[in-house]
Protein backbone atom coordinates (compact mmCIF):
# COMPACT_ATOMS: atom_id res chain seq x y z
CA UNK A 1 0.00 0.00 0.00
CA UNK A 2 1.43 3.18 -1.39
CA UNK A 3 -0.03 6.59 -1.44
CA UNK A 4 1.02 8.47 -5.57
CA UNK A 5 1.46 11.72 -6.96
CA UNK A 6 2.61 12.71 -10.01
CA UNK A 7 2.24 16.07 -11.79
CA UNK A 8 2.93 16.69 -15.61
CA UNK A 9 3.54 20.81 -16.14
CA UNK A 10 4.72 22.44 -19.11
CA UNK A 11 6.09 25.11 -17.23
CA UNK A 12 8.14 23.99 -13.79
CA UNK A 13 8.32 21.11 -11.27
CA UNK A 14 5.16 21.35 -8.87
CA UNK A 15 5.51 19.27 -5.76
CA UNK A 16 2.59 18.00 -3.57
CA UNK A 17 1.74 20.92 -1.02
CA UNK A 18 2.11 20.25 2.32
CA UNK A 19 -1.03 19.58 2.91
CA UNK A 20 -0.91 16.70 -0.10
CA UNK A 21 1.98 15.63 0.98
CA UNK A 22 0.97 14.36 4.98
CA UNK A 23 -1.91 13.18 3.45
CA UNK A 24 -0.01 11.30 1.40
CA UNK A 25 2.56 9.92 4.18
CA UNK A 26 -0.23 9.02 6.31
CA UNK A 27 -0.72 6.25 3.72
CA UNK A 28 2.61 5.15 3.97
CA UNK A 29 4.71 6.15 6.76
CA UNK A 30 7.56 4.04 6.02
CA UNK A 31 9.10 5.68 3.46
CA UNK A 32 8.60 8.82 1.08
CA UNK A 33 10.80 9.08 -2.27
CA UNK A 34 10.41 11.81 -4.68
CA UNK A 35 11.97 12.01 -8.30
CA UNK A 36 11.52 14.29 -11.24
CA UNK A 37 12.60 14.20 -15.33
CA UNK A 38 12.13 16.52 -17.89
CA UNK A 39 11.18 15.09 -21.19
CA UNK A 40 11.19 16.91 -24.65
CA UNK A 41 7.97 16.20 -26.19
CA UNK A 42 8.58 15.91 -30.60
CA UNK A 43 6.31 18.81 -31.02
CA UNK A 44 8.89 21.00 -29.46
CA UNK A 45 6.86 21.06 -26.04
CA UNK A 46 8.90 20.48 -22.97
CA UNK A 47 6.88 18.67 -19.77
CA UNK A 48 8.30 18.93 -16.03
CA UNK A 49 7.40 15.97 -14.43
CA UNK A 50 7.56 15.22 -10.44
CA UNK A 51 6.86 11.87 -8.71
CA UNK A 52 6.39 11.53 -5.44
CA UNK A 53 5.76 7.97 -3.61
CA UNK A 54 5.37 7.04 0.37
CA UNK A 55 5.29 3.30 1.26
CA UNK A 56 3.47 1.15 3.98
CA UNK A 57 5.80 -1.79 3.18
CA UNK A 58 3.65 -5.04 3.15
CA UNK A 59 5.83 -7.07 0.66
CA UNK A 60 9.22 -8.39 1.01
CA UNK A 61 11.43 -8.69 3.70
CA UNK A 62 12.50 -4.59 3.95
CA UNK A 63 11.39 -1.33 2.77
CA UNK A 64 11.30 -0.83 -0.61
CA UNK A 65 11.76 2.31 -2.31
CA UNK A 66 9.70 4.43 -4.04
CA UNK A 67 9.15 6.20 -6.90
CA UNK A 68 11.40 3.26 -8.63
CA UNK A 69 13.72 4.54 -11.31
CA UNK A 70 15.56 3.39 -14.29
CA UNK A 71 18.82 4.92 -14.22
CA UNK A 72 19.73 4.02 -18.04
CA UNK A 73 16.08 6.03 -19.25
CA UNK A 74 14.97 8.01 -16.13
CA UNK A 75 11.91 6.03 -16.87
CA UNK A 76 9.64 5.45 -13.45
CA UNK A 77 7.15 4.02 -11.52
CA UNK A 78 4.48 5.11 -9.08
CA UNK A 79 2.74 1.83 -7.66
CA UNK A 80 0.04 1.92 -5.43
CA UNK A 81 -1.18 -2.00 -5.06
CA UNK A 82 -0.93 -5.25 -4.81
CA UNK A 83 -0.18 -7.91 -7.33
CA UNK A 84 -0.97 -11.10 -6.29
CA UNK A 85 0.27 -12.88 -9.62
CA UNK A 86 1.88 -11.53 -12.97
CA UNK A 87 0.01 -13.88 -15.63
CA UNK A 88 0.11 -17.69 -13.62
CA UNK A 89 3.10 -16.75 -11.55
CA UNK A 90 2.77 -16.19 -7.94
CA UNK A 91 5.27 -13.24 -6.51
CA UNK A 92 6.52 -13.46 -2.78
CA UNK A 93 9.23 -10.73 -2.88
CA UNK A 94 7.86 -6.91 -3.69
CA UNK A 95 5.53 -6.81 -6.56
CA UNK A 96 6.33 -3.46 -7.39
CA UNK A 97 9.43 -3.82 -8.12
CA UNK A 98 8.23 -7.27 -10.22
CA UNK A 99 6.17 -5.34 -12.17
CA UNK A 100 8.33 -2.50 -12.41
CA UNK A 101 11.05 -4.81 -13.87
CA UNK A 102 8.83 -6.21 -16.45
CA UNK A 103 7.72 -2.42 -17.79
CA UNK A 104 10.81 -1.62 -18.25
CA UNK A 105 12.19 -4.65 -20.41
CA UNK A 106 8.50 -4.48 -22.30
CA UNK A 107 9.59 -0.20 -23.42
CA UNK A 108 13.45 -1.11 -23.60
CA UNK A 109 12.94 -4.17 -26.08
CA UNK A 110 10.30 -2.69 -27.85
CA UNK A 111 11.69 0.49 -30.41
CA UNK A 112 8.61 1.34 -32.41
CA UNK A 113 5.71 2.98 -30.10
CA UNK A 114 2.98 0.64 -30.97
CA UNK A 115 5.42 -2.10 -30.20
CA UNK A 116 6.31 -0.49 -26.61
CA UNK A 117 2.53 0.32 -25.83
CA UNK A 118 1.12 -3.26 -26.84
CA UNK A 119 4.04 -4.90 -24.44
CA UNK A 120 3.50 -2.87 -21.82
CA UNK A 121 -0.50 -3.17 -21.63
CA UNK A 122 0.57 -6.97 -21.74
CA UNK A 123 2.09 -6.60 -18.52
CA UNK A 124 -0.53 -4.63 -16.61
CA UNK A 125 -3.42 -6.65 -18.05
CA UNK A 126 -1.89 -9.37 -16.50
CA UNK A 127 -1.79 -8.50 -13.15
CA UNK A 128 -3.55 -10.01 -10.83
CA UNK A 129 -4.55 -7.83 -7.38
CA UNK A 130 -5.43 -4.26 -6.93
CA UNK A 131 -3.58 -1.28 -7.93
CA UNK A 132 -3.28 2.05 -8.93
CA UNK A 133 -0.50 3.08 -11.38
CA UNK A 134 1.84 6.26 -13.07
CA UNK A 135 4.30 4.76 -14.84
CA UNK A 136 6.64 7.18 -17.13
CA UNK A 137 7.79 5.31 -19.84
CA UNK A 138 10.68 8.32 -21.36
CA UNK A 139 12.00 5.61 -24.50
CA UNK A 140 8.91 6.40 -26.26
CA UNK A 141 7.15 9.60 -24.26
CA UNK A 142 4.23 8.12 -22.50
CA UNK A 143 2.46 8.29 -19.75
CA UNK A 144 0.68 5.38 -18.33
CA UNK A 145 -2.19 5.71 -15.94
CA UNK A 146 -4.85 3.83 -14.43
CA UNK A 147 -6.40 1.52 -11.73
CA UNK A 148 -7.27 -2.28 -11.46
CA UNK A 149 -10.16 -3.41 -13.13
CA UNK A 150 -12.55 -3.77 -10.26
CA UNK A 151 -11.13 -0.09 -8.72
CA UNK A 152 -9.92 -1.50 -5.28
CA UNK A 153 -7.24 1.47 -5.11
CA UNK A 154 -7.91 4.76 -5.72
CA UNK A 155 -6.18 7.44 -8.07
CA UNK A 156 -7.80 10.64 -8.75
CA UNK A 157 -6.94 13.52 -11.31
CA UNK A 158 -7.27 17.24 -11.50
CA UNK A 159 -6.00 20.18 -13.74
CA UNK A 160 -5.62 23.82 -12.77
CA UNK A 161 -4.94 24.94 -16.38
CA UNK A 162 -4.01 22.88 -20.07
CA UNK A 163 -0.59 23.67 -18.56
CA UNK A 164 -0.65 21.23 -15.20
CA UNK A 165 -2.16 17.74 -14.52
CA UNK A 166 -2.04 15.96 -11.39
CA UNK A 167 -2.55 13.24 -10.13
CA UNK A 168 -2.88 11.40 -6.02
CA UNK A 169 -4.32 8.96 -4.14
CA UNK A 170 -5.64 11.42 -2.29
CA UNK A 171 -7.66 14.75 -2.55
CA UNK A 172 -6.39 18.39 -1.27
CA UNK A 173 -9.25 20.08 -1.69
CA UNK A 174 -8.05 23.35 -0.78
CA UNK A 175 -6.29 23.18 -3.93
CA UNK A 176 -9.69 22.57 -6.03
CA UNK A 177 -11.89 19.99 -7.35
CA UNK A 178 -10.82 16.66 -8.45
CA UNK A 179 -11.89 13.74 -10.46
CA UNK A 180 -11.62 9.61 -9.95
CA UNK A 181 -9.85 8.03 -12.47
CA UNK A 182 -11.76 5.40 -14.08
CA UNK A 183 -11.21 2.03 -13.34
CA UNK A 184 -12.45 0.42 -16.81
CA UNK A 185 -8.93 0.83 -18.90
CA UNK A 186 -5.47 1.68 -18.73
CA UNK A 187 -5.02 5.36 -20.17
CA UNK A 188 -2.12 6.25 -22.25
CA UNK A 189 -0.98 9.87 -22.51
CA UNK A 190 1.67 11.20 -25.21
CA UNK A 191 4.07 13.37 -24.11
CA UNK A 192 4.63 14.39 -27.75
CA UNK A 193 1.35 16.49 -28.09
CA UNK A 194 -0.11 19.13 -26.06
CA UNK A 195 -3.19 21.33 -26.59
CA UNK A 196 -3.38 24.57 -25.65
CA UNK A 197 -6.33 26.78 -24.89
CA UNK A 198 -6.09 28.83 -27.67
CA UNK A 199 -7.86 25.30 -29.46
CA UNK A 200 -10.91 25.08 -27.33
CA UNK A 201 -12.14 28.38 -27.14
CA UNK A 202 -15.75 27.00 -26.47
CA UNK A 203 -17.76 27.67 -22.73
CA UNK A 204 -17.71 24.27 -22.13
CA UNK A 205 -13.89 24.14 -22.13
CA UNK A 206 -12.66 21.23 -20.01
CA UNK A 207 -8.79 21.96 -18.83
CA UNK A 208 -7.99 18.24 -18.19
CA UNK A 209 -9.72 16.93 -21.54
CA UNK A 210 -7.28 19.50 -23.64
CA UNK A 211 -4.37 18.47 -21.62
CA UNK A 212 -5.22 15.34 -22.44
CA UNK A 213 -6.25 15.21 -25.84
CA UNK A 214 -3.52 12.84 -27.03
CA UNK A 215 -5.07 10.48 -24.47
CA UNK A 216 -5.61 6.89 -25.47
CA UNK A 217 -7.69 4.38 -23.84
CA UNK A 218 -7.14 0.74 -23.61
CA UNK A 219 -9.91 -1.66 -22.26
CA UNK A 220 -8.57 -4.54 -19.90
CA UNK A 221 -10.14 -6.63 -22.49
CA UNK A 222 -7.19 -7.68 -24.55
CA UNK A 223 -10.29 -8.60 -27.56
CA UNK A 224 -8.55 -10.59 -30.55
CA UNK A 225 -5.15 -9.82 -29.72
CA UNK A 226 -3.26 -12.56 -27.81
CA UNK A 227 -2.13 -12.05 -24.36
CA UNK A 228 -2.18 -13.67 -20.92
CA UNK A 229 -4.99 -11.32 -19.89
CA UNK A 230 -6.53 -11.52 -16.67
CA UNK A 231 -10.36 -11.57 -17.21
CA UNK A 232 -13.46 -11.41 -15.15
CA UNK A 233 -15.35 -14.00 -17.03
CA UNK A 234 -18.67 -13.77 -18.99
CA UNK A 235 -21.57 -13.35 -16.95
CA UNK A 236 -24.01 -16.67 -16.96
CA UNK A 237 -27.61 -15.72 -17.75
CA UNK A 238 -29.02 -19.22 -18.26
CA UNK A 239 -32.43 -19.69 -16.58
CA UNK A 240 -32.12 -22.72 -14.22
CA UNK A 241 -34.75 -25.50 -14.58
CA UNK A 242 -37.60 -25.39 -11.31
CA UNK A 243 -36.05 -28.48 -10.04
CA UNK A 244 -32.88 -27.40 -9.28
CA UNK A 245 -30.98 -28.52 -6.15
CA UNK A 246 -28.59 -26.50 -4.22
CA UNK A 247 -27.49 -28.17 -0.83
CA UNK A 248 -24.55 -28.80 1.26
CA UNK A 249 -23.56 -31.45 -1.55
CA UNK A 250 -23.90 -29.58 -4.15
CA UNK A 251 -20.29 -29.31 -6.26
CA UNK A 252 -20.65 -25.08 -6.31
CA UNK A 253 -20.66 -25.28 -2.58
CA UNK A 254 -16.92 -27.10 -2.76
CA UNK A 255 -15.68 -24.75 -5.35
CA UNK A 256 -16.60 -21.82 -3.32
CA UNK A 257 -14.73 -23.09 -0.63
CA UNK A 258 -11.34 -23.74 -2.84
CA UNK A 259 -11.32 -20.60 -4.51
CA UNK A 260 -11.98 -18.28 -1.28
CA UNK A 261 -9.05 -20.49 0.32
CA UNK A 262 -6.74 -19.65 -2.21
CA UNK A 263 -7.71 -16.27 -2.03
CA UNK A 264 -7.23 -16.25 1.46
CA UNK A 265 -3.93 -17.43 1.35
CA UNK A 266 -2.43 -14.91 -0.71
CA UNK A 267 -4.10 -12.14 0.96
CA UNK A 268 -3.17 -13.11 4.92
CA UNK A 269 -0.03 -15.46 4.71
CA UNK A 270 3.32 -13.64 5.17
CA UNK A 271 2.73 -10.59 6.28
CA UNK A 272 5.62 -8.76 7.98
CA UNK A 273 4.80 -7.98 11.77
CA UNK A 274 3.29 -4.31 12.22
CA UNK A 275 6.46 -1.99 14.18
CA UNK A 276 4.20 -1.87 17.45
CA UNK A 277 3.66 -5.74 17.41
CA UNK A 278 3.50 -7.59 20.50
CA UNK A 279 5.45 -10.71 20.01
CA UNK A 280 3.75 -12.11 23.47
CA UNK A 281 0.26 -11.78 21.43
CA UNK A 282 1.43 -12.00 17.17
CA UNK A 283 -0.92 -10.74 15.84
CA UNK A 284 -0.90 -9.59 11.83
CA UNK A 285 -4.49 -9.42 10.40
CA UNK A 286 -7.35 -7.98 11.72
CA UNK A 287 -11.48 -8.17 10.08
CA UNK A 288 -13.78 -5.78 9.93
CA UNK A 289 -15.95 -7.54 11.67
CA UNK A 290 -19.82 -6.79 11.92
CA UNK A 291 -20.93 -10.54 13.00
CA UNK A 292 -22.36 -10.73 9.52
CA UNK A 293 -22.18 -13.69 7.54
CA UNK A 294 -19.49 -12.54 5.28
CA UNK A 295 -16.77 -11.00 7.54
CA UNK A 296 -17.38 -13.92 9.60
CA UNK A 297 -16.67 -16.71 6.99
CA UNK A 298 -13.32 -15.13 6.22
CA UNK A 299 -12.25 -15.46 9.79
CA UNK A 300 -13.37 -18.93 9.83
CA UNK A 301 -11.61 -19.78 7.09
CA UNK A 302 -8.39 -17.35 8.01
CA UNK A 303 -8.31 -19.65 11.18
CA UNK A 304 -7.43 -22.79 8.82
CA UNK A 305 -4.86 -20.85 6.98
CA UNK A 306 -2.80 -18.92 9.73
CA UNK A 307 -0.54 -20.75 12.48
CA UNK A 308 -2.60 -20.75 15.80
CA UNK A 309 0.09 -18.81 17.80
CA UNK A 310 -1.34 -15.77 15.49
CA UNK A 311 -4.15 -14.33 17.19
CA UNK A 312 -6.80 -12.49 14.85
CA UNK A 313 -8.41 -9.29 15.76
CA UNK A 314 -12.55 -8.82 14.97
CA UNK A 315 -12.97 -4.90 14.88
CA UNK A 316 -16.36 -4.05 15.58
CA UNK A 317 -17.75 -0.38 15.46
CA UNK A 318 -21.00 0.51 16.75
CA UNK A 319 -22.05 4.69 16.76
CA UNK A 320 -23.97 7.02 19.48
CA UNK A 321 -27.09 7.80 17.28
CA UNK A 322 -28.96 10.57 19.24
CA UNK A 323 -32.20 9.66 16.93
CA UNK A 324 -31.70 6.45 18.92
CA UNK A 325 -30.76 7.64 22.58
CA UNK A 326 -33.75 9.96 22.27
CA UNK A 327 -36.32 7.28 21.15
CA UNK A 328 -34.86 4.64 23.68
CA UNK A 329 -34.79 7.91 26.71
CA UNK A 330 -38.56 8.33 25.32
CA UNK A 331 -39.63 4.88 25.70
CA UNK A 332 -38.30 3.98 28.60
CA UNK A 333 -39.81 7.18 29.97
CA UNK A 334 -43.52 5.73 28.78
CA UNK A 335 -42.91 2.73 30.60
CA UNK A 336 -41.62 4.47 34.10
CA UNK A 337 -45.05 6.33 34.13
CA UNK A 338 -47.00 5.77 37.46
CA UNK A 339 -49.96 3.76 37.73
CA UNK A 340 -53.51 5.58 36.67
CA UNK A 341 -56.76 5.91 39.03
CA UNK A 342 -59.91 4.11 38.07
CA UNK A 343 -60.84 7.37 35.96
CA UNK A 344 -57.64 6.90 34.16
CA UNK A 345 -55.98 10.02 35.77
CA UNK A 346 -52.16 9.32 37.18
CA UNK A 347 -52.77 8.72 41.19
CA UNK A 348 -49.42 10.96 41.63
CA UNK A 349 -48.18 13.20 39.13
CA UNK A 350 -44.30 13.24 39.26
CA UNK A 351 -41.53 15.36 37.56
CA UNK A 352 -39.18 14.29 35.03
CA UNK A 353 -36.16 14.08 38.07
CA UNK A 354 -38.22 11.47 39.85
CA UNK A 355 -38.72 9.16 36.81
CA UNK A 356 -35.52 6.18 37.03
CA UNK A 357 -34.80 5.68 33.50
CA UNK A 358 -32.92 2.10 33.10
CA UNK A 359 -29.34 2.31 31.82
CA UNK A 360 -29.15 1.82 27.97
CA UNK A 361 -25.86 1.89 26.26
CA UNK A 362 -26.41 3.44 22.19
CA UNK A 363 -23.19 1.28 21.64
CA UNK A 364 -24.31 -2.03 22.78
CA UNK A 365 -27.84 -1.78 21.60
CA UNK A 366 -26.94 -1.46 18.05
CA UNK A 367 -27.69 -4.05 15.52
CA UNK A 368 -23.84 -4.79 14.34
CA UNK A 369 -22.94 -5.34 17.98
CA UNK A 370 -24.95 -7.61 19.00
CA UNK A 371 -24.64 -9.97 16.16
CA UNK A 372 -20.66 -9.10 16.72
CA UNK A 373 -20.79 -10.85 20.14
CA UNK A 374 -22.74 -13.72 18.73
CA UNK A 375 -20.53 -14.33 15.74
CA UNK A 376 -17.76 -13.91 18.20
CA UNK A 377 -19.11 -16.62 20.67
CA UNK A 378 -19.12 -18.98 18.02
CA UNK A 379 -16.13 -18.78 16.56
CA UNK A 380 -14.81 -19.80 19.78
CA UNK A 381 -16.85 -22.32 19.91
CA UNK A 382 -16.22 -23.64 16.68
CA UNK A 383 -12.29 -22.64 16.98
CA UNK A 384 -11.62 -22.53 21.02
CA UNK A 385 -7.35 -23.21 19.77
CA UNK A 386 -7.35 -19.81 18.35
CA UNK A 387 -7.20 -16.68 19.93
CA UNK A 388 -9.60 -14.45 19.04
CA UNK A 389 -9.99 -10.69 20.01
CA UNK A 390 -13.22 -8.64 20.11
CA UNK A 391 -11.99 -5.27 19.65
CA UNK A 392 -15.38 -3.11 20.07
CA UNK A 393 -15.08 0.69 18.43
CA UNK A 394 -17.09 3.18 20.48
CA UNK A 395 -16.90 6.16 19.13
CA UNK A 396 -18.92 9.05 20.90
CA UNK A 397 -21.32 11.28 18.93
CA UNK A 398 -19.27 14.17 19.77
CA UNK A 399 -15.78 12.16 18.77
CA UNK A 400 -17.79 11.46 15.43
CA UNK A 401 -18.77 15.01 14.66
CA UNK A 402 -14.67 16.28 14.97
CA UNK A 403 -13.69 14.37 13.00
CA UNK A 404 -16.70 15.21 10.72
CA UNK A 405 -14.17 17.73 7.80
CA UNK A 406 -11.70 15.31 8.25
CA UNK A 407 -13.46 12.58 6.41
CA UNK A 408 -15.51 14.53 4.33
CA UNK A 409 -12.42 15.81 2.57
CA UNK A 410 -10.65 11.96 2.97
CA UNK A 411 -13.76 10.80 0.93
CA UNK A 412 -13.92 13.49 -1.55
CA UNK A 413 -14.53 13.27 -4.58
CA UNK A 414 -17.51 11.33 -2.91
CA UNK A 415 -20.25 13.90 -1.20
CA UNK A 416 -23.48 12.11 -0.44
CA UNK A 417 -24.64 11.87 3.32
CA UNK A 418 -24.76 8.18 1.79
CA UNK A 419 -20.92 8.23 1.34
CA UNK A 420 -20.14 9.83 4.85
CA UNK A 421 -22.36 7.72 6.67
CA UNK A 422 -20.48 4.86 5.43
CA UNK A 423 -17.16 6.47 5.46
CA UNK A 424 -17.85 7.14 9.68
CA UNK A 425 -17.67 3.15 9.96
CA UNK A 426 -15.07 2.64 7.94
CA UNK A 427 -12.96 5.41 9.82
CA UNK A 428 -12.79 4.77 13.43
CA UNK A 429 -13.25 0.96 12.29
CA UNK A 430 -9.63 1.31 10.60
CA UNK A 431 -8.70 3.27 13.77
CA UNK A 432 -8.94 0.01 15.55
CA UNK A 433 -8.71 1.67 18.74
CA UNK A 434 -11.38 0.35 21.66
CA UNK A 435 -11.52 -1.86 24.38
CA UNK A 436 -10.97 -5.80 23.39
CA UNK A 437 -12.28 -9.10 24.92
CA UNK A 438 -10.99 -12.22 24.25
CA UNK A 439 -11.81 -15.77 26.04
CA UNK A 440 -9.52 -16.18 28.97
CA UNK A 441 -9.98 -11.88 29.09
CA UNK A 442 -13.87 -11.27 29.29
CA UNK A 443 -13.38 -7.79 31.29
CA UNK A 444 -12.80 -5.42 28.34
CA UNK A 445 -9.29 -4.10 28.26
CA UNK A 446 -8.45 -0.66 26.06
CA UNK A 447 -6.35 -1.33 23.24
CA UNK A 448 -5.43 -0.82 19.57
CA UNK A 449 -4.98 -3.13 16.78
CA UNK A 450 -1.44 -3.14 15.42
CA UNK A 451 -2.85 -5.17 12.48
CA UNK A 452 -2.03 -3.22 9.32
CA UNK A 453 -3.86 -5.63 7.00
CA UNK A 454 -7.77 -5.36 7.34
CA UNK A 455 -10.01 -7.98 5.63
CA UNK A 456 -13.17 -7.16 4.29
CA UNK A 457 -16.42 -8.84 3.21
CA UNK A 458 -17.73 -6.70 0.66
CA UNK A 459 -18.30 -8.26 -2.84
CA UNK A 460 -19.71 -10.69 -1.71
CA UNK A 461 -23.34 -9.83 -2.00
CA UNK A 462 -22.75 -8.30 -5.58
CA UNK A 463 -21.31 -11.71 -6.95
CA UNK A 464 -24.25 -14.18 -4.61
CA UNK A 465 -27.35 -11.91 -4.98
CA UNK A 466 -27.17 -11.01 -1.29
CA UNK A 467 -28.85 -7.53 -1.32
CA UNK A 468 -32.63 -6.90 -0.87
CA UNK A 469 -33.02 -5.10 -4.16
CA UNK A 470 -31.89 -9.05 -5.68
CA UNK A 471 -34.87 -10.63 -3.36
CA UNK A 472 -37.07 -7.50 -4.96
CA UNK A 473 -36.20 -8.47 -8.41
CA UNK A 474 -36.29 -11.69 -8.36
CA UNK A 475 -39.87 -11.62 -6.82
CA UNK A 476 -40.68 -9.09 -9.49
CA UNK A 477 -39.81 -10.80 -12.92
CA UNK A 478 -38.64 -14.19 -12.01
CA UNK A 479 -35.15 -15.44 -12.65
CA UNK A 480 -34.86 -12.60 -15.83
CA UNK A 481 -34.95 -9.82 -13.24
CA UNK A 482 -32.68 -11.48 -10.65
CA UNK A 483 -30.05 -11.96 -13.30
CA UNK A 484 -30.38 -8.78 -14.56
CA UNK A 485 -29.75 -6.87 -11.22
CA UNK A 486 -26.64 -9.37 -10.35
CA UNK A 487 -25.07 -8.58 -13.80
CA UNK A 488 -25.86 -4.72 -13.53
CA UNK A 489 -23.76 -5.47 -9.87
CA UNK A 490 -20.89 -7.18 -11.89
CA UNK A 491 -20.46 -4.79 -14.31
CA UNK A 492 -20.11 -1.69 -12.20
CA UNK A 493 -17.69 -3.72 -9.74
CA UNK A 494 -15.04 -1.31 -11.18
CA UNK A 495 -16.96 2.04 -10.65
CA UNK A 496 -18.20 1.65 -7.13
CA UNK A 497 -16.94 3.09 -3.90
CA UNK A 498 -13.86 1.10 -3.74
CA UNK A 499 -11.85 4.10 -4.38
CA UNK A 500 -13.46 6.32 -1.16
CA UNK A 501 -13.14 2.91 0.78
CA UNK A 502 -9.23 2.88 -0.17
CA UNK A 503 -9.07 6.27 1.11
CA UNK A 504 -10.44 6.33 3.93
CA UNK A 505 -9.07 3.20 5.36
CA UNK A 506 -5.50 4.02 3.91
CA UNK A 507 -5.63 7.37 6.04
CA UNK A 508 -4.70 5.26 9.36
CA UNK A 509 -1.90 3.49 7.13
CA UNK A 510 -4.37 0.30 7.19
CA UNK A 511 -4.44 -1.84 3.88
CA UNK A 512 -7.87 -3.11 3.06
CA UNK A 513 -7.82 -6.70 1.05
CA UNK A 514 -10.91 -8.46 -0.20
CA UNK A 515 -10.65 -11.90 -0.99
CA UNK A 516 -14.16 -12.10 -2.02
CA UNK A 517 -12.75 -9.79 -4.87
CA UNK A 518 -9.50 -11.84 -5.64
CA UNK A 519 -9.89 -12.47 -10.25
CA UNK A 520 -10.12 -16.11 -9.98
CA UNK A 521 -13.03 -16.03 -7.64
CA UNK A 522 -14.75 -13.36 -8.91
CA UNK A 523 -14.05 -15.56 -12.79
CA UNK A 524 -15.59 -18.26 -11.22
CA UNK A 525 -18.64 -16.59 -9.62
CA UNK A 526 -20.02 -15.03 -12.86
CA UNK A 527 -19.64 -18.12 -14.89
CA UNK A 528 -21.28 -20.10 -12.37
CA UNK A 529 -24.91 -20.54 -13.06
CA UNK A 530 -27.52 -18.71 -10.52
CA UNK A 531 -29.26 -21.87 -9.50
CA UNK A 532 -25.81 -22.83 -8.17
CA UNK A 533 -25.06 -19.59 -6.35
CA UNK A 534 -28.60 -18.40 -5.10
CA UNK A 535 -32.01 -20.56 -3.20
CA UNK A 536 -34.43 -18.08 -4.96
CA UNK A 537 -37.41 -20.36 -6.58
CA UNK A 538 -40.46 -19.72 -8.52
CA UNK A 539 -44.10 -20.22 -6.26
CA UNK A 540 -41.43 -21.75 -3.46
CA UNK A 541 -43.69 -22.53 -0.33
CA UNK A 542 -42.16 -22.50 2.97
CA UNK A 543 -42.66 -26.52 3.05
CA UNK A 544 -41.24 -26.52 -0.06
CA UNK A 545 -37.58 -25.15 0.76
CA UNK A 546 -34.96 -27.51 1.20
CA UNK A 547 -33.38 -25.60 4.02
CA UNK A 548 -34.28 -23.30 6.47
CA UNK A 549 -31.39 -21.09 4.81
CA UNK A 550 -32.38 -17.64 3.21
CA UNK A 551 -32.57 -17.91 -0.67
CA UNK A 552 -29.62 -14.69 -1.25
CA UNK A 553 -25.99 -15.76 -0.59
CA UNK A 554 -27.51 -19.45 -0.07
CA UNK A 555 -24.10 -20.70 -1.32
CA UNK A 556 -22.35 -18.85 0.90
CA UNK A 557 -24.81 -19.89 3.89
CA UNK A 558 -24.05 -23.88 3.17
CA UNK A 559 -20.27 -22.64 3.31
CA UNK A 560 -20.50 -20.92 6.67
CA UNK A 561 -23.02 -24.13 8.42
CA UNK A 562 -20.35 -26.70 6.77
CA UNK A 563 -17.84 -24.70 8.41
CA UNK A 564 -20.09 -24.50 12.26
CA UNK A 565 -21.08 -21.99 11.62
CA UNK A 566 -24.84 -22.17 11.85
CA UNK A 567 -26.42 -19.41 13.58
CA UNK A 568 -23.84 -17.44 11.50
CA UNK A 569 -25.31 -18.74 8.27
CA UNK A 570 -29.05 -17.89 8.91
CA UNK A 571 -28.06 -13.68 9.94
CA UNK A 572 -29.92 -11.18 7.83
CA UNK A 573 -27.91 -8.87 5.40
CA UNK A 574 -27.60 -5.53 7.04
CA UNK A 575 -25.99 -2.43 5.44
CA UNK A 576 -23.18 -0.96 7.31
CA UNK A 577 -24.80 2.77 7.99
CA UNK A 578 -27.68 0.77 9.55
CA UNK A 579 -25.85 -1.97 11.61
CA UNK A 580 -23.75 0.31 13.21
CA UNK A 581 -25.98 3.17 13.17
CA UNK A 582 -23.82 6.05 10.83
CA UNK A 583 -26.93 6.77 8.99
CA UNK A 584 -29.12 10.02 9.69
CA UNK A 585 -27.47 11.27 12.78
CA UNK A 586 -27.75 14.46 12.79
CA UNK A 587 -30.90 14.64 10.38
CA UNK A 588 -33.68 11.61 10.30
CA UNK A 589 -35.25 12.39 7.18
CA UNK A 590 -32.12 12.76 5.02
CA UNK A 591 -31.52 10.52 2.14
CA UNK A 592 -28.87 8.66 0.93
CA UNK A 593 -28.06 10.69 -2.10
CA UNK A 594 -28.43 14.09 -0.38
CA UNK A 595 -25.59 16.17 -1.06
CA UNK A 596 -23.52 16.78 1.94
CA UNK A 597 -24.27 20.21 3.36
Amino acid sequence: MCGIYASISTQIFRAPNELLKQLLCNRGPDHIGEAQARVDGKGGTSFWISLVSTVLALRGGHVTAQPFLDPSSNSALCWNGEAWKIGLDTISGNDGQAVFDLLIKASSDHVSAPDSTAAVLRVLRSISGPFAFVYLDTYHNQLFFGRDRLGRRSLLHRSDDDTNVQFSSIADTTSGPWQEVEADAVYRYSLDTVNSREKHKTSSYDPFQASFAAIHKHVWACGSEPCPSVTIGTFNRAIPAEDFVLDEQTASVQLLRYHLSESLKLRILNIPKPPEHDSTKPVSIAVLFSGGLDCTVLARMAHDILPLNEQIDLVNVAFENPRVVRAAQKAALLEDKPPKDSQGNQSTPMTTAEISVPSFSPFEACPDRETGWKAFRELQTVCPSRTWRFIAVSPPYKETLEYKDRIIQIIHPHNTEMDLSIAYALYFASRGLGTASTISRLEPEPYKTPARVLLSGLGADELFGGYTRHATAFNRTGFTGLLDELKLDVDRLGKRNLGRDDRVISSWAKEARFPYLDEALVKWAVECPVSQKCGFRINAQPSQQDSKLEPGKKILRLLAYELGMHSVAMEKKRAIQFGARTAKMEVGKTKGTTLIS
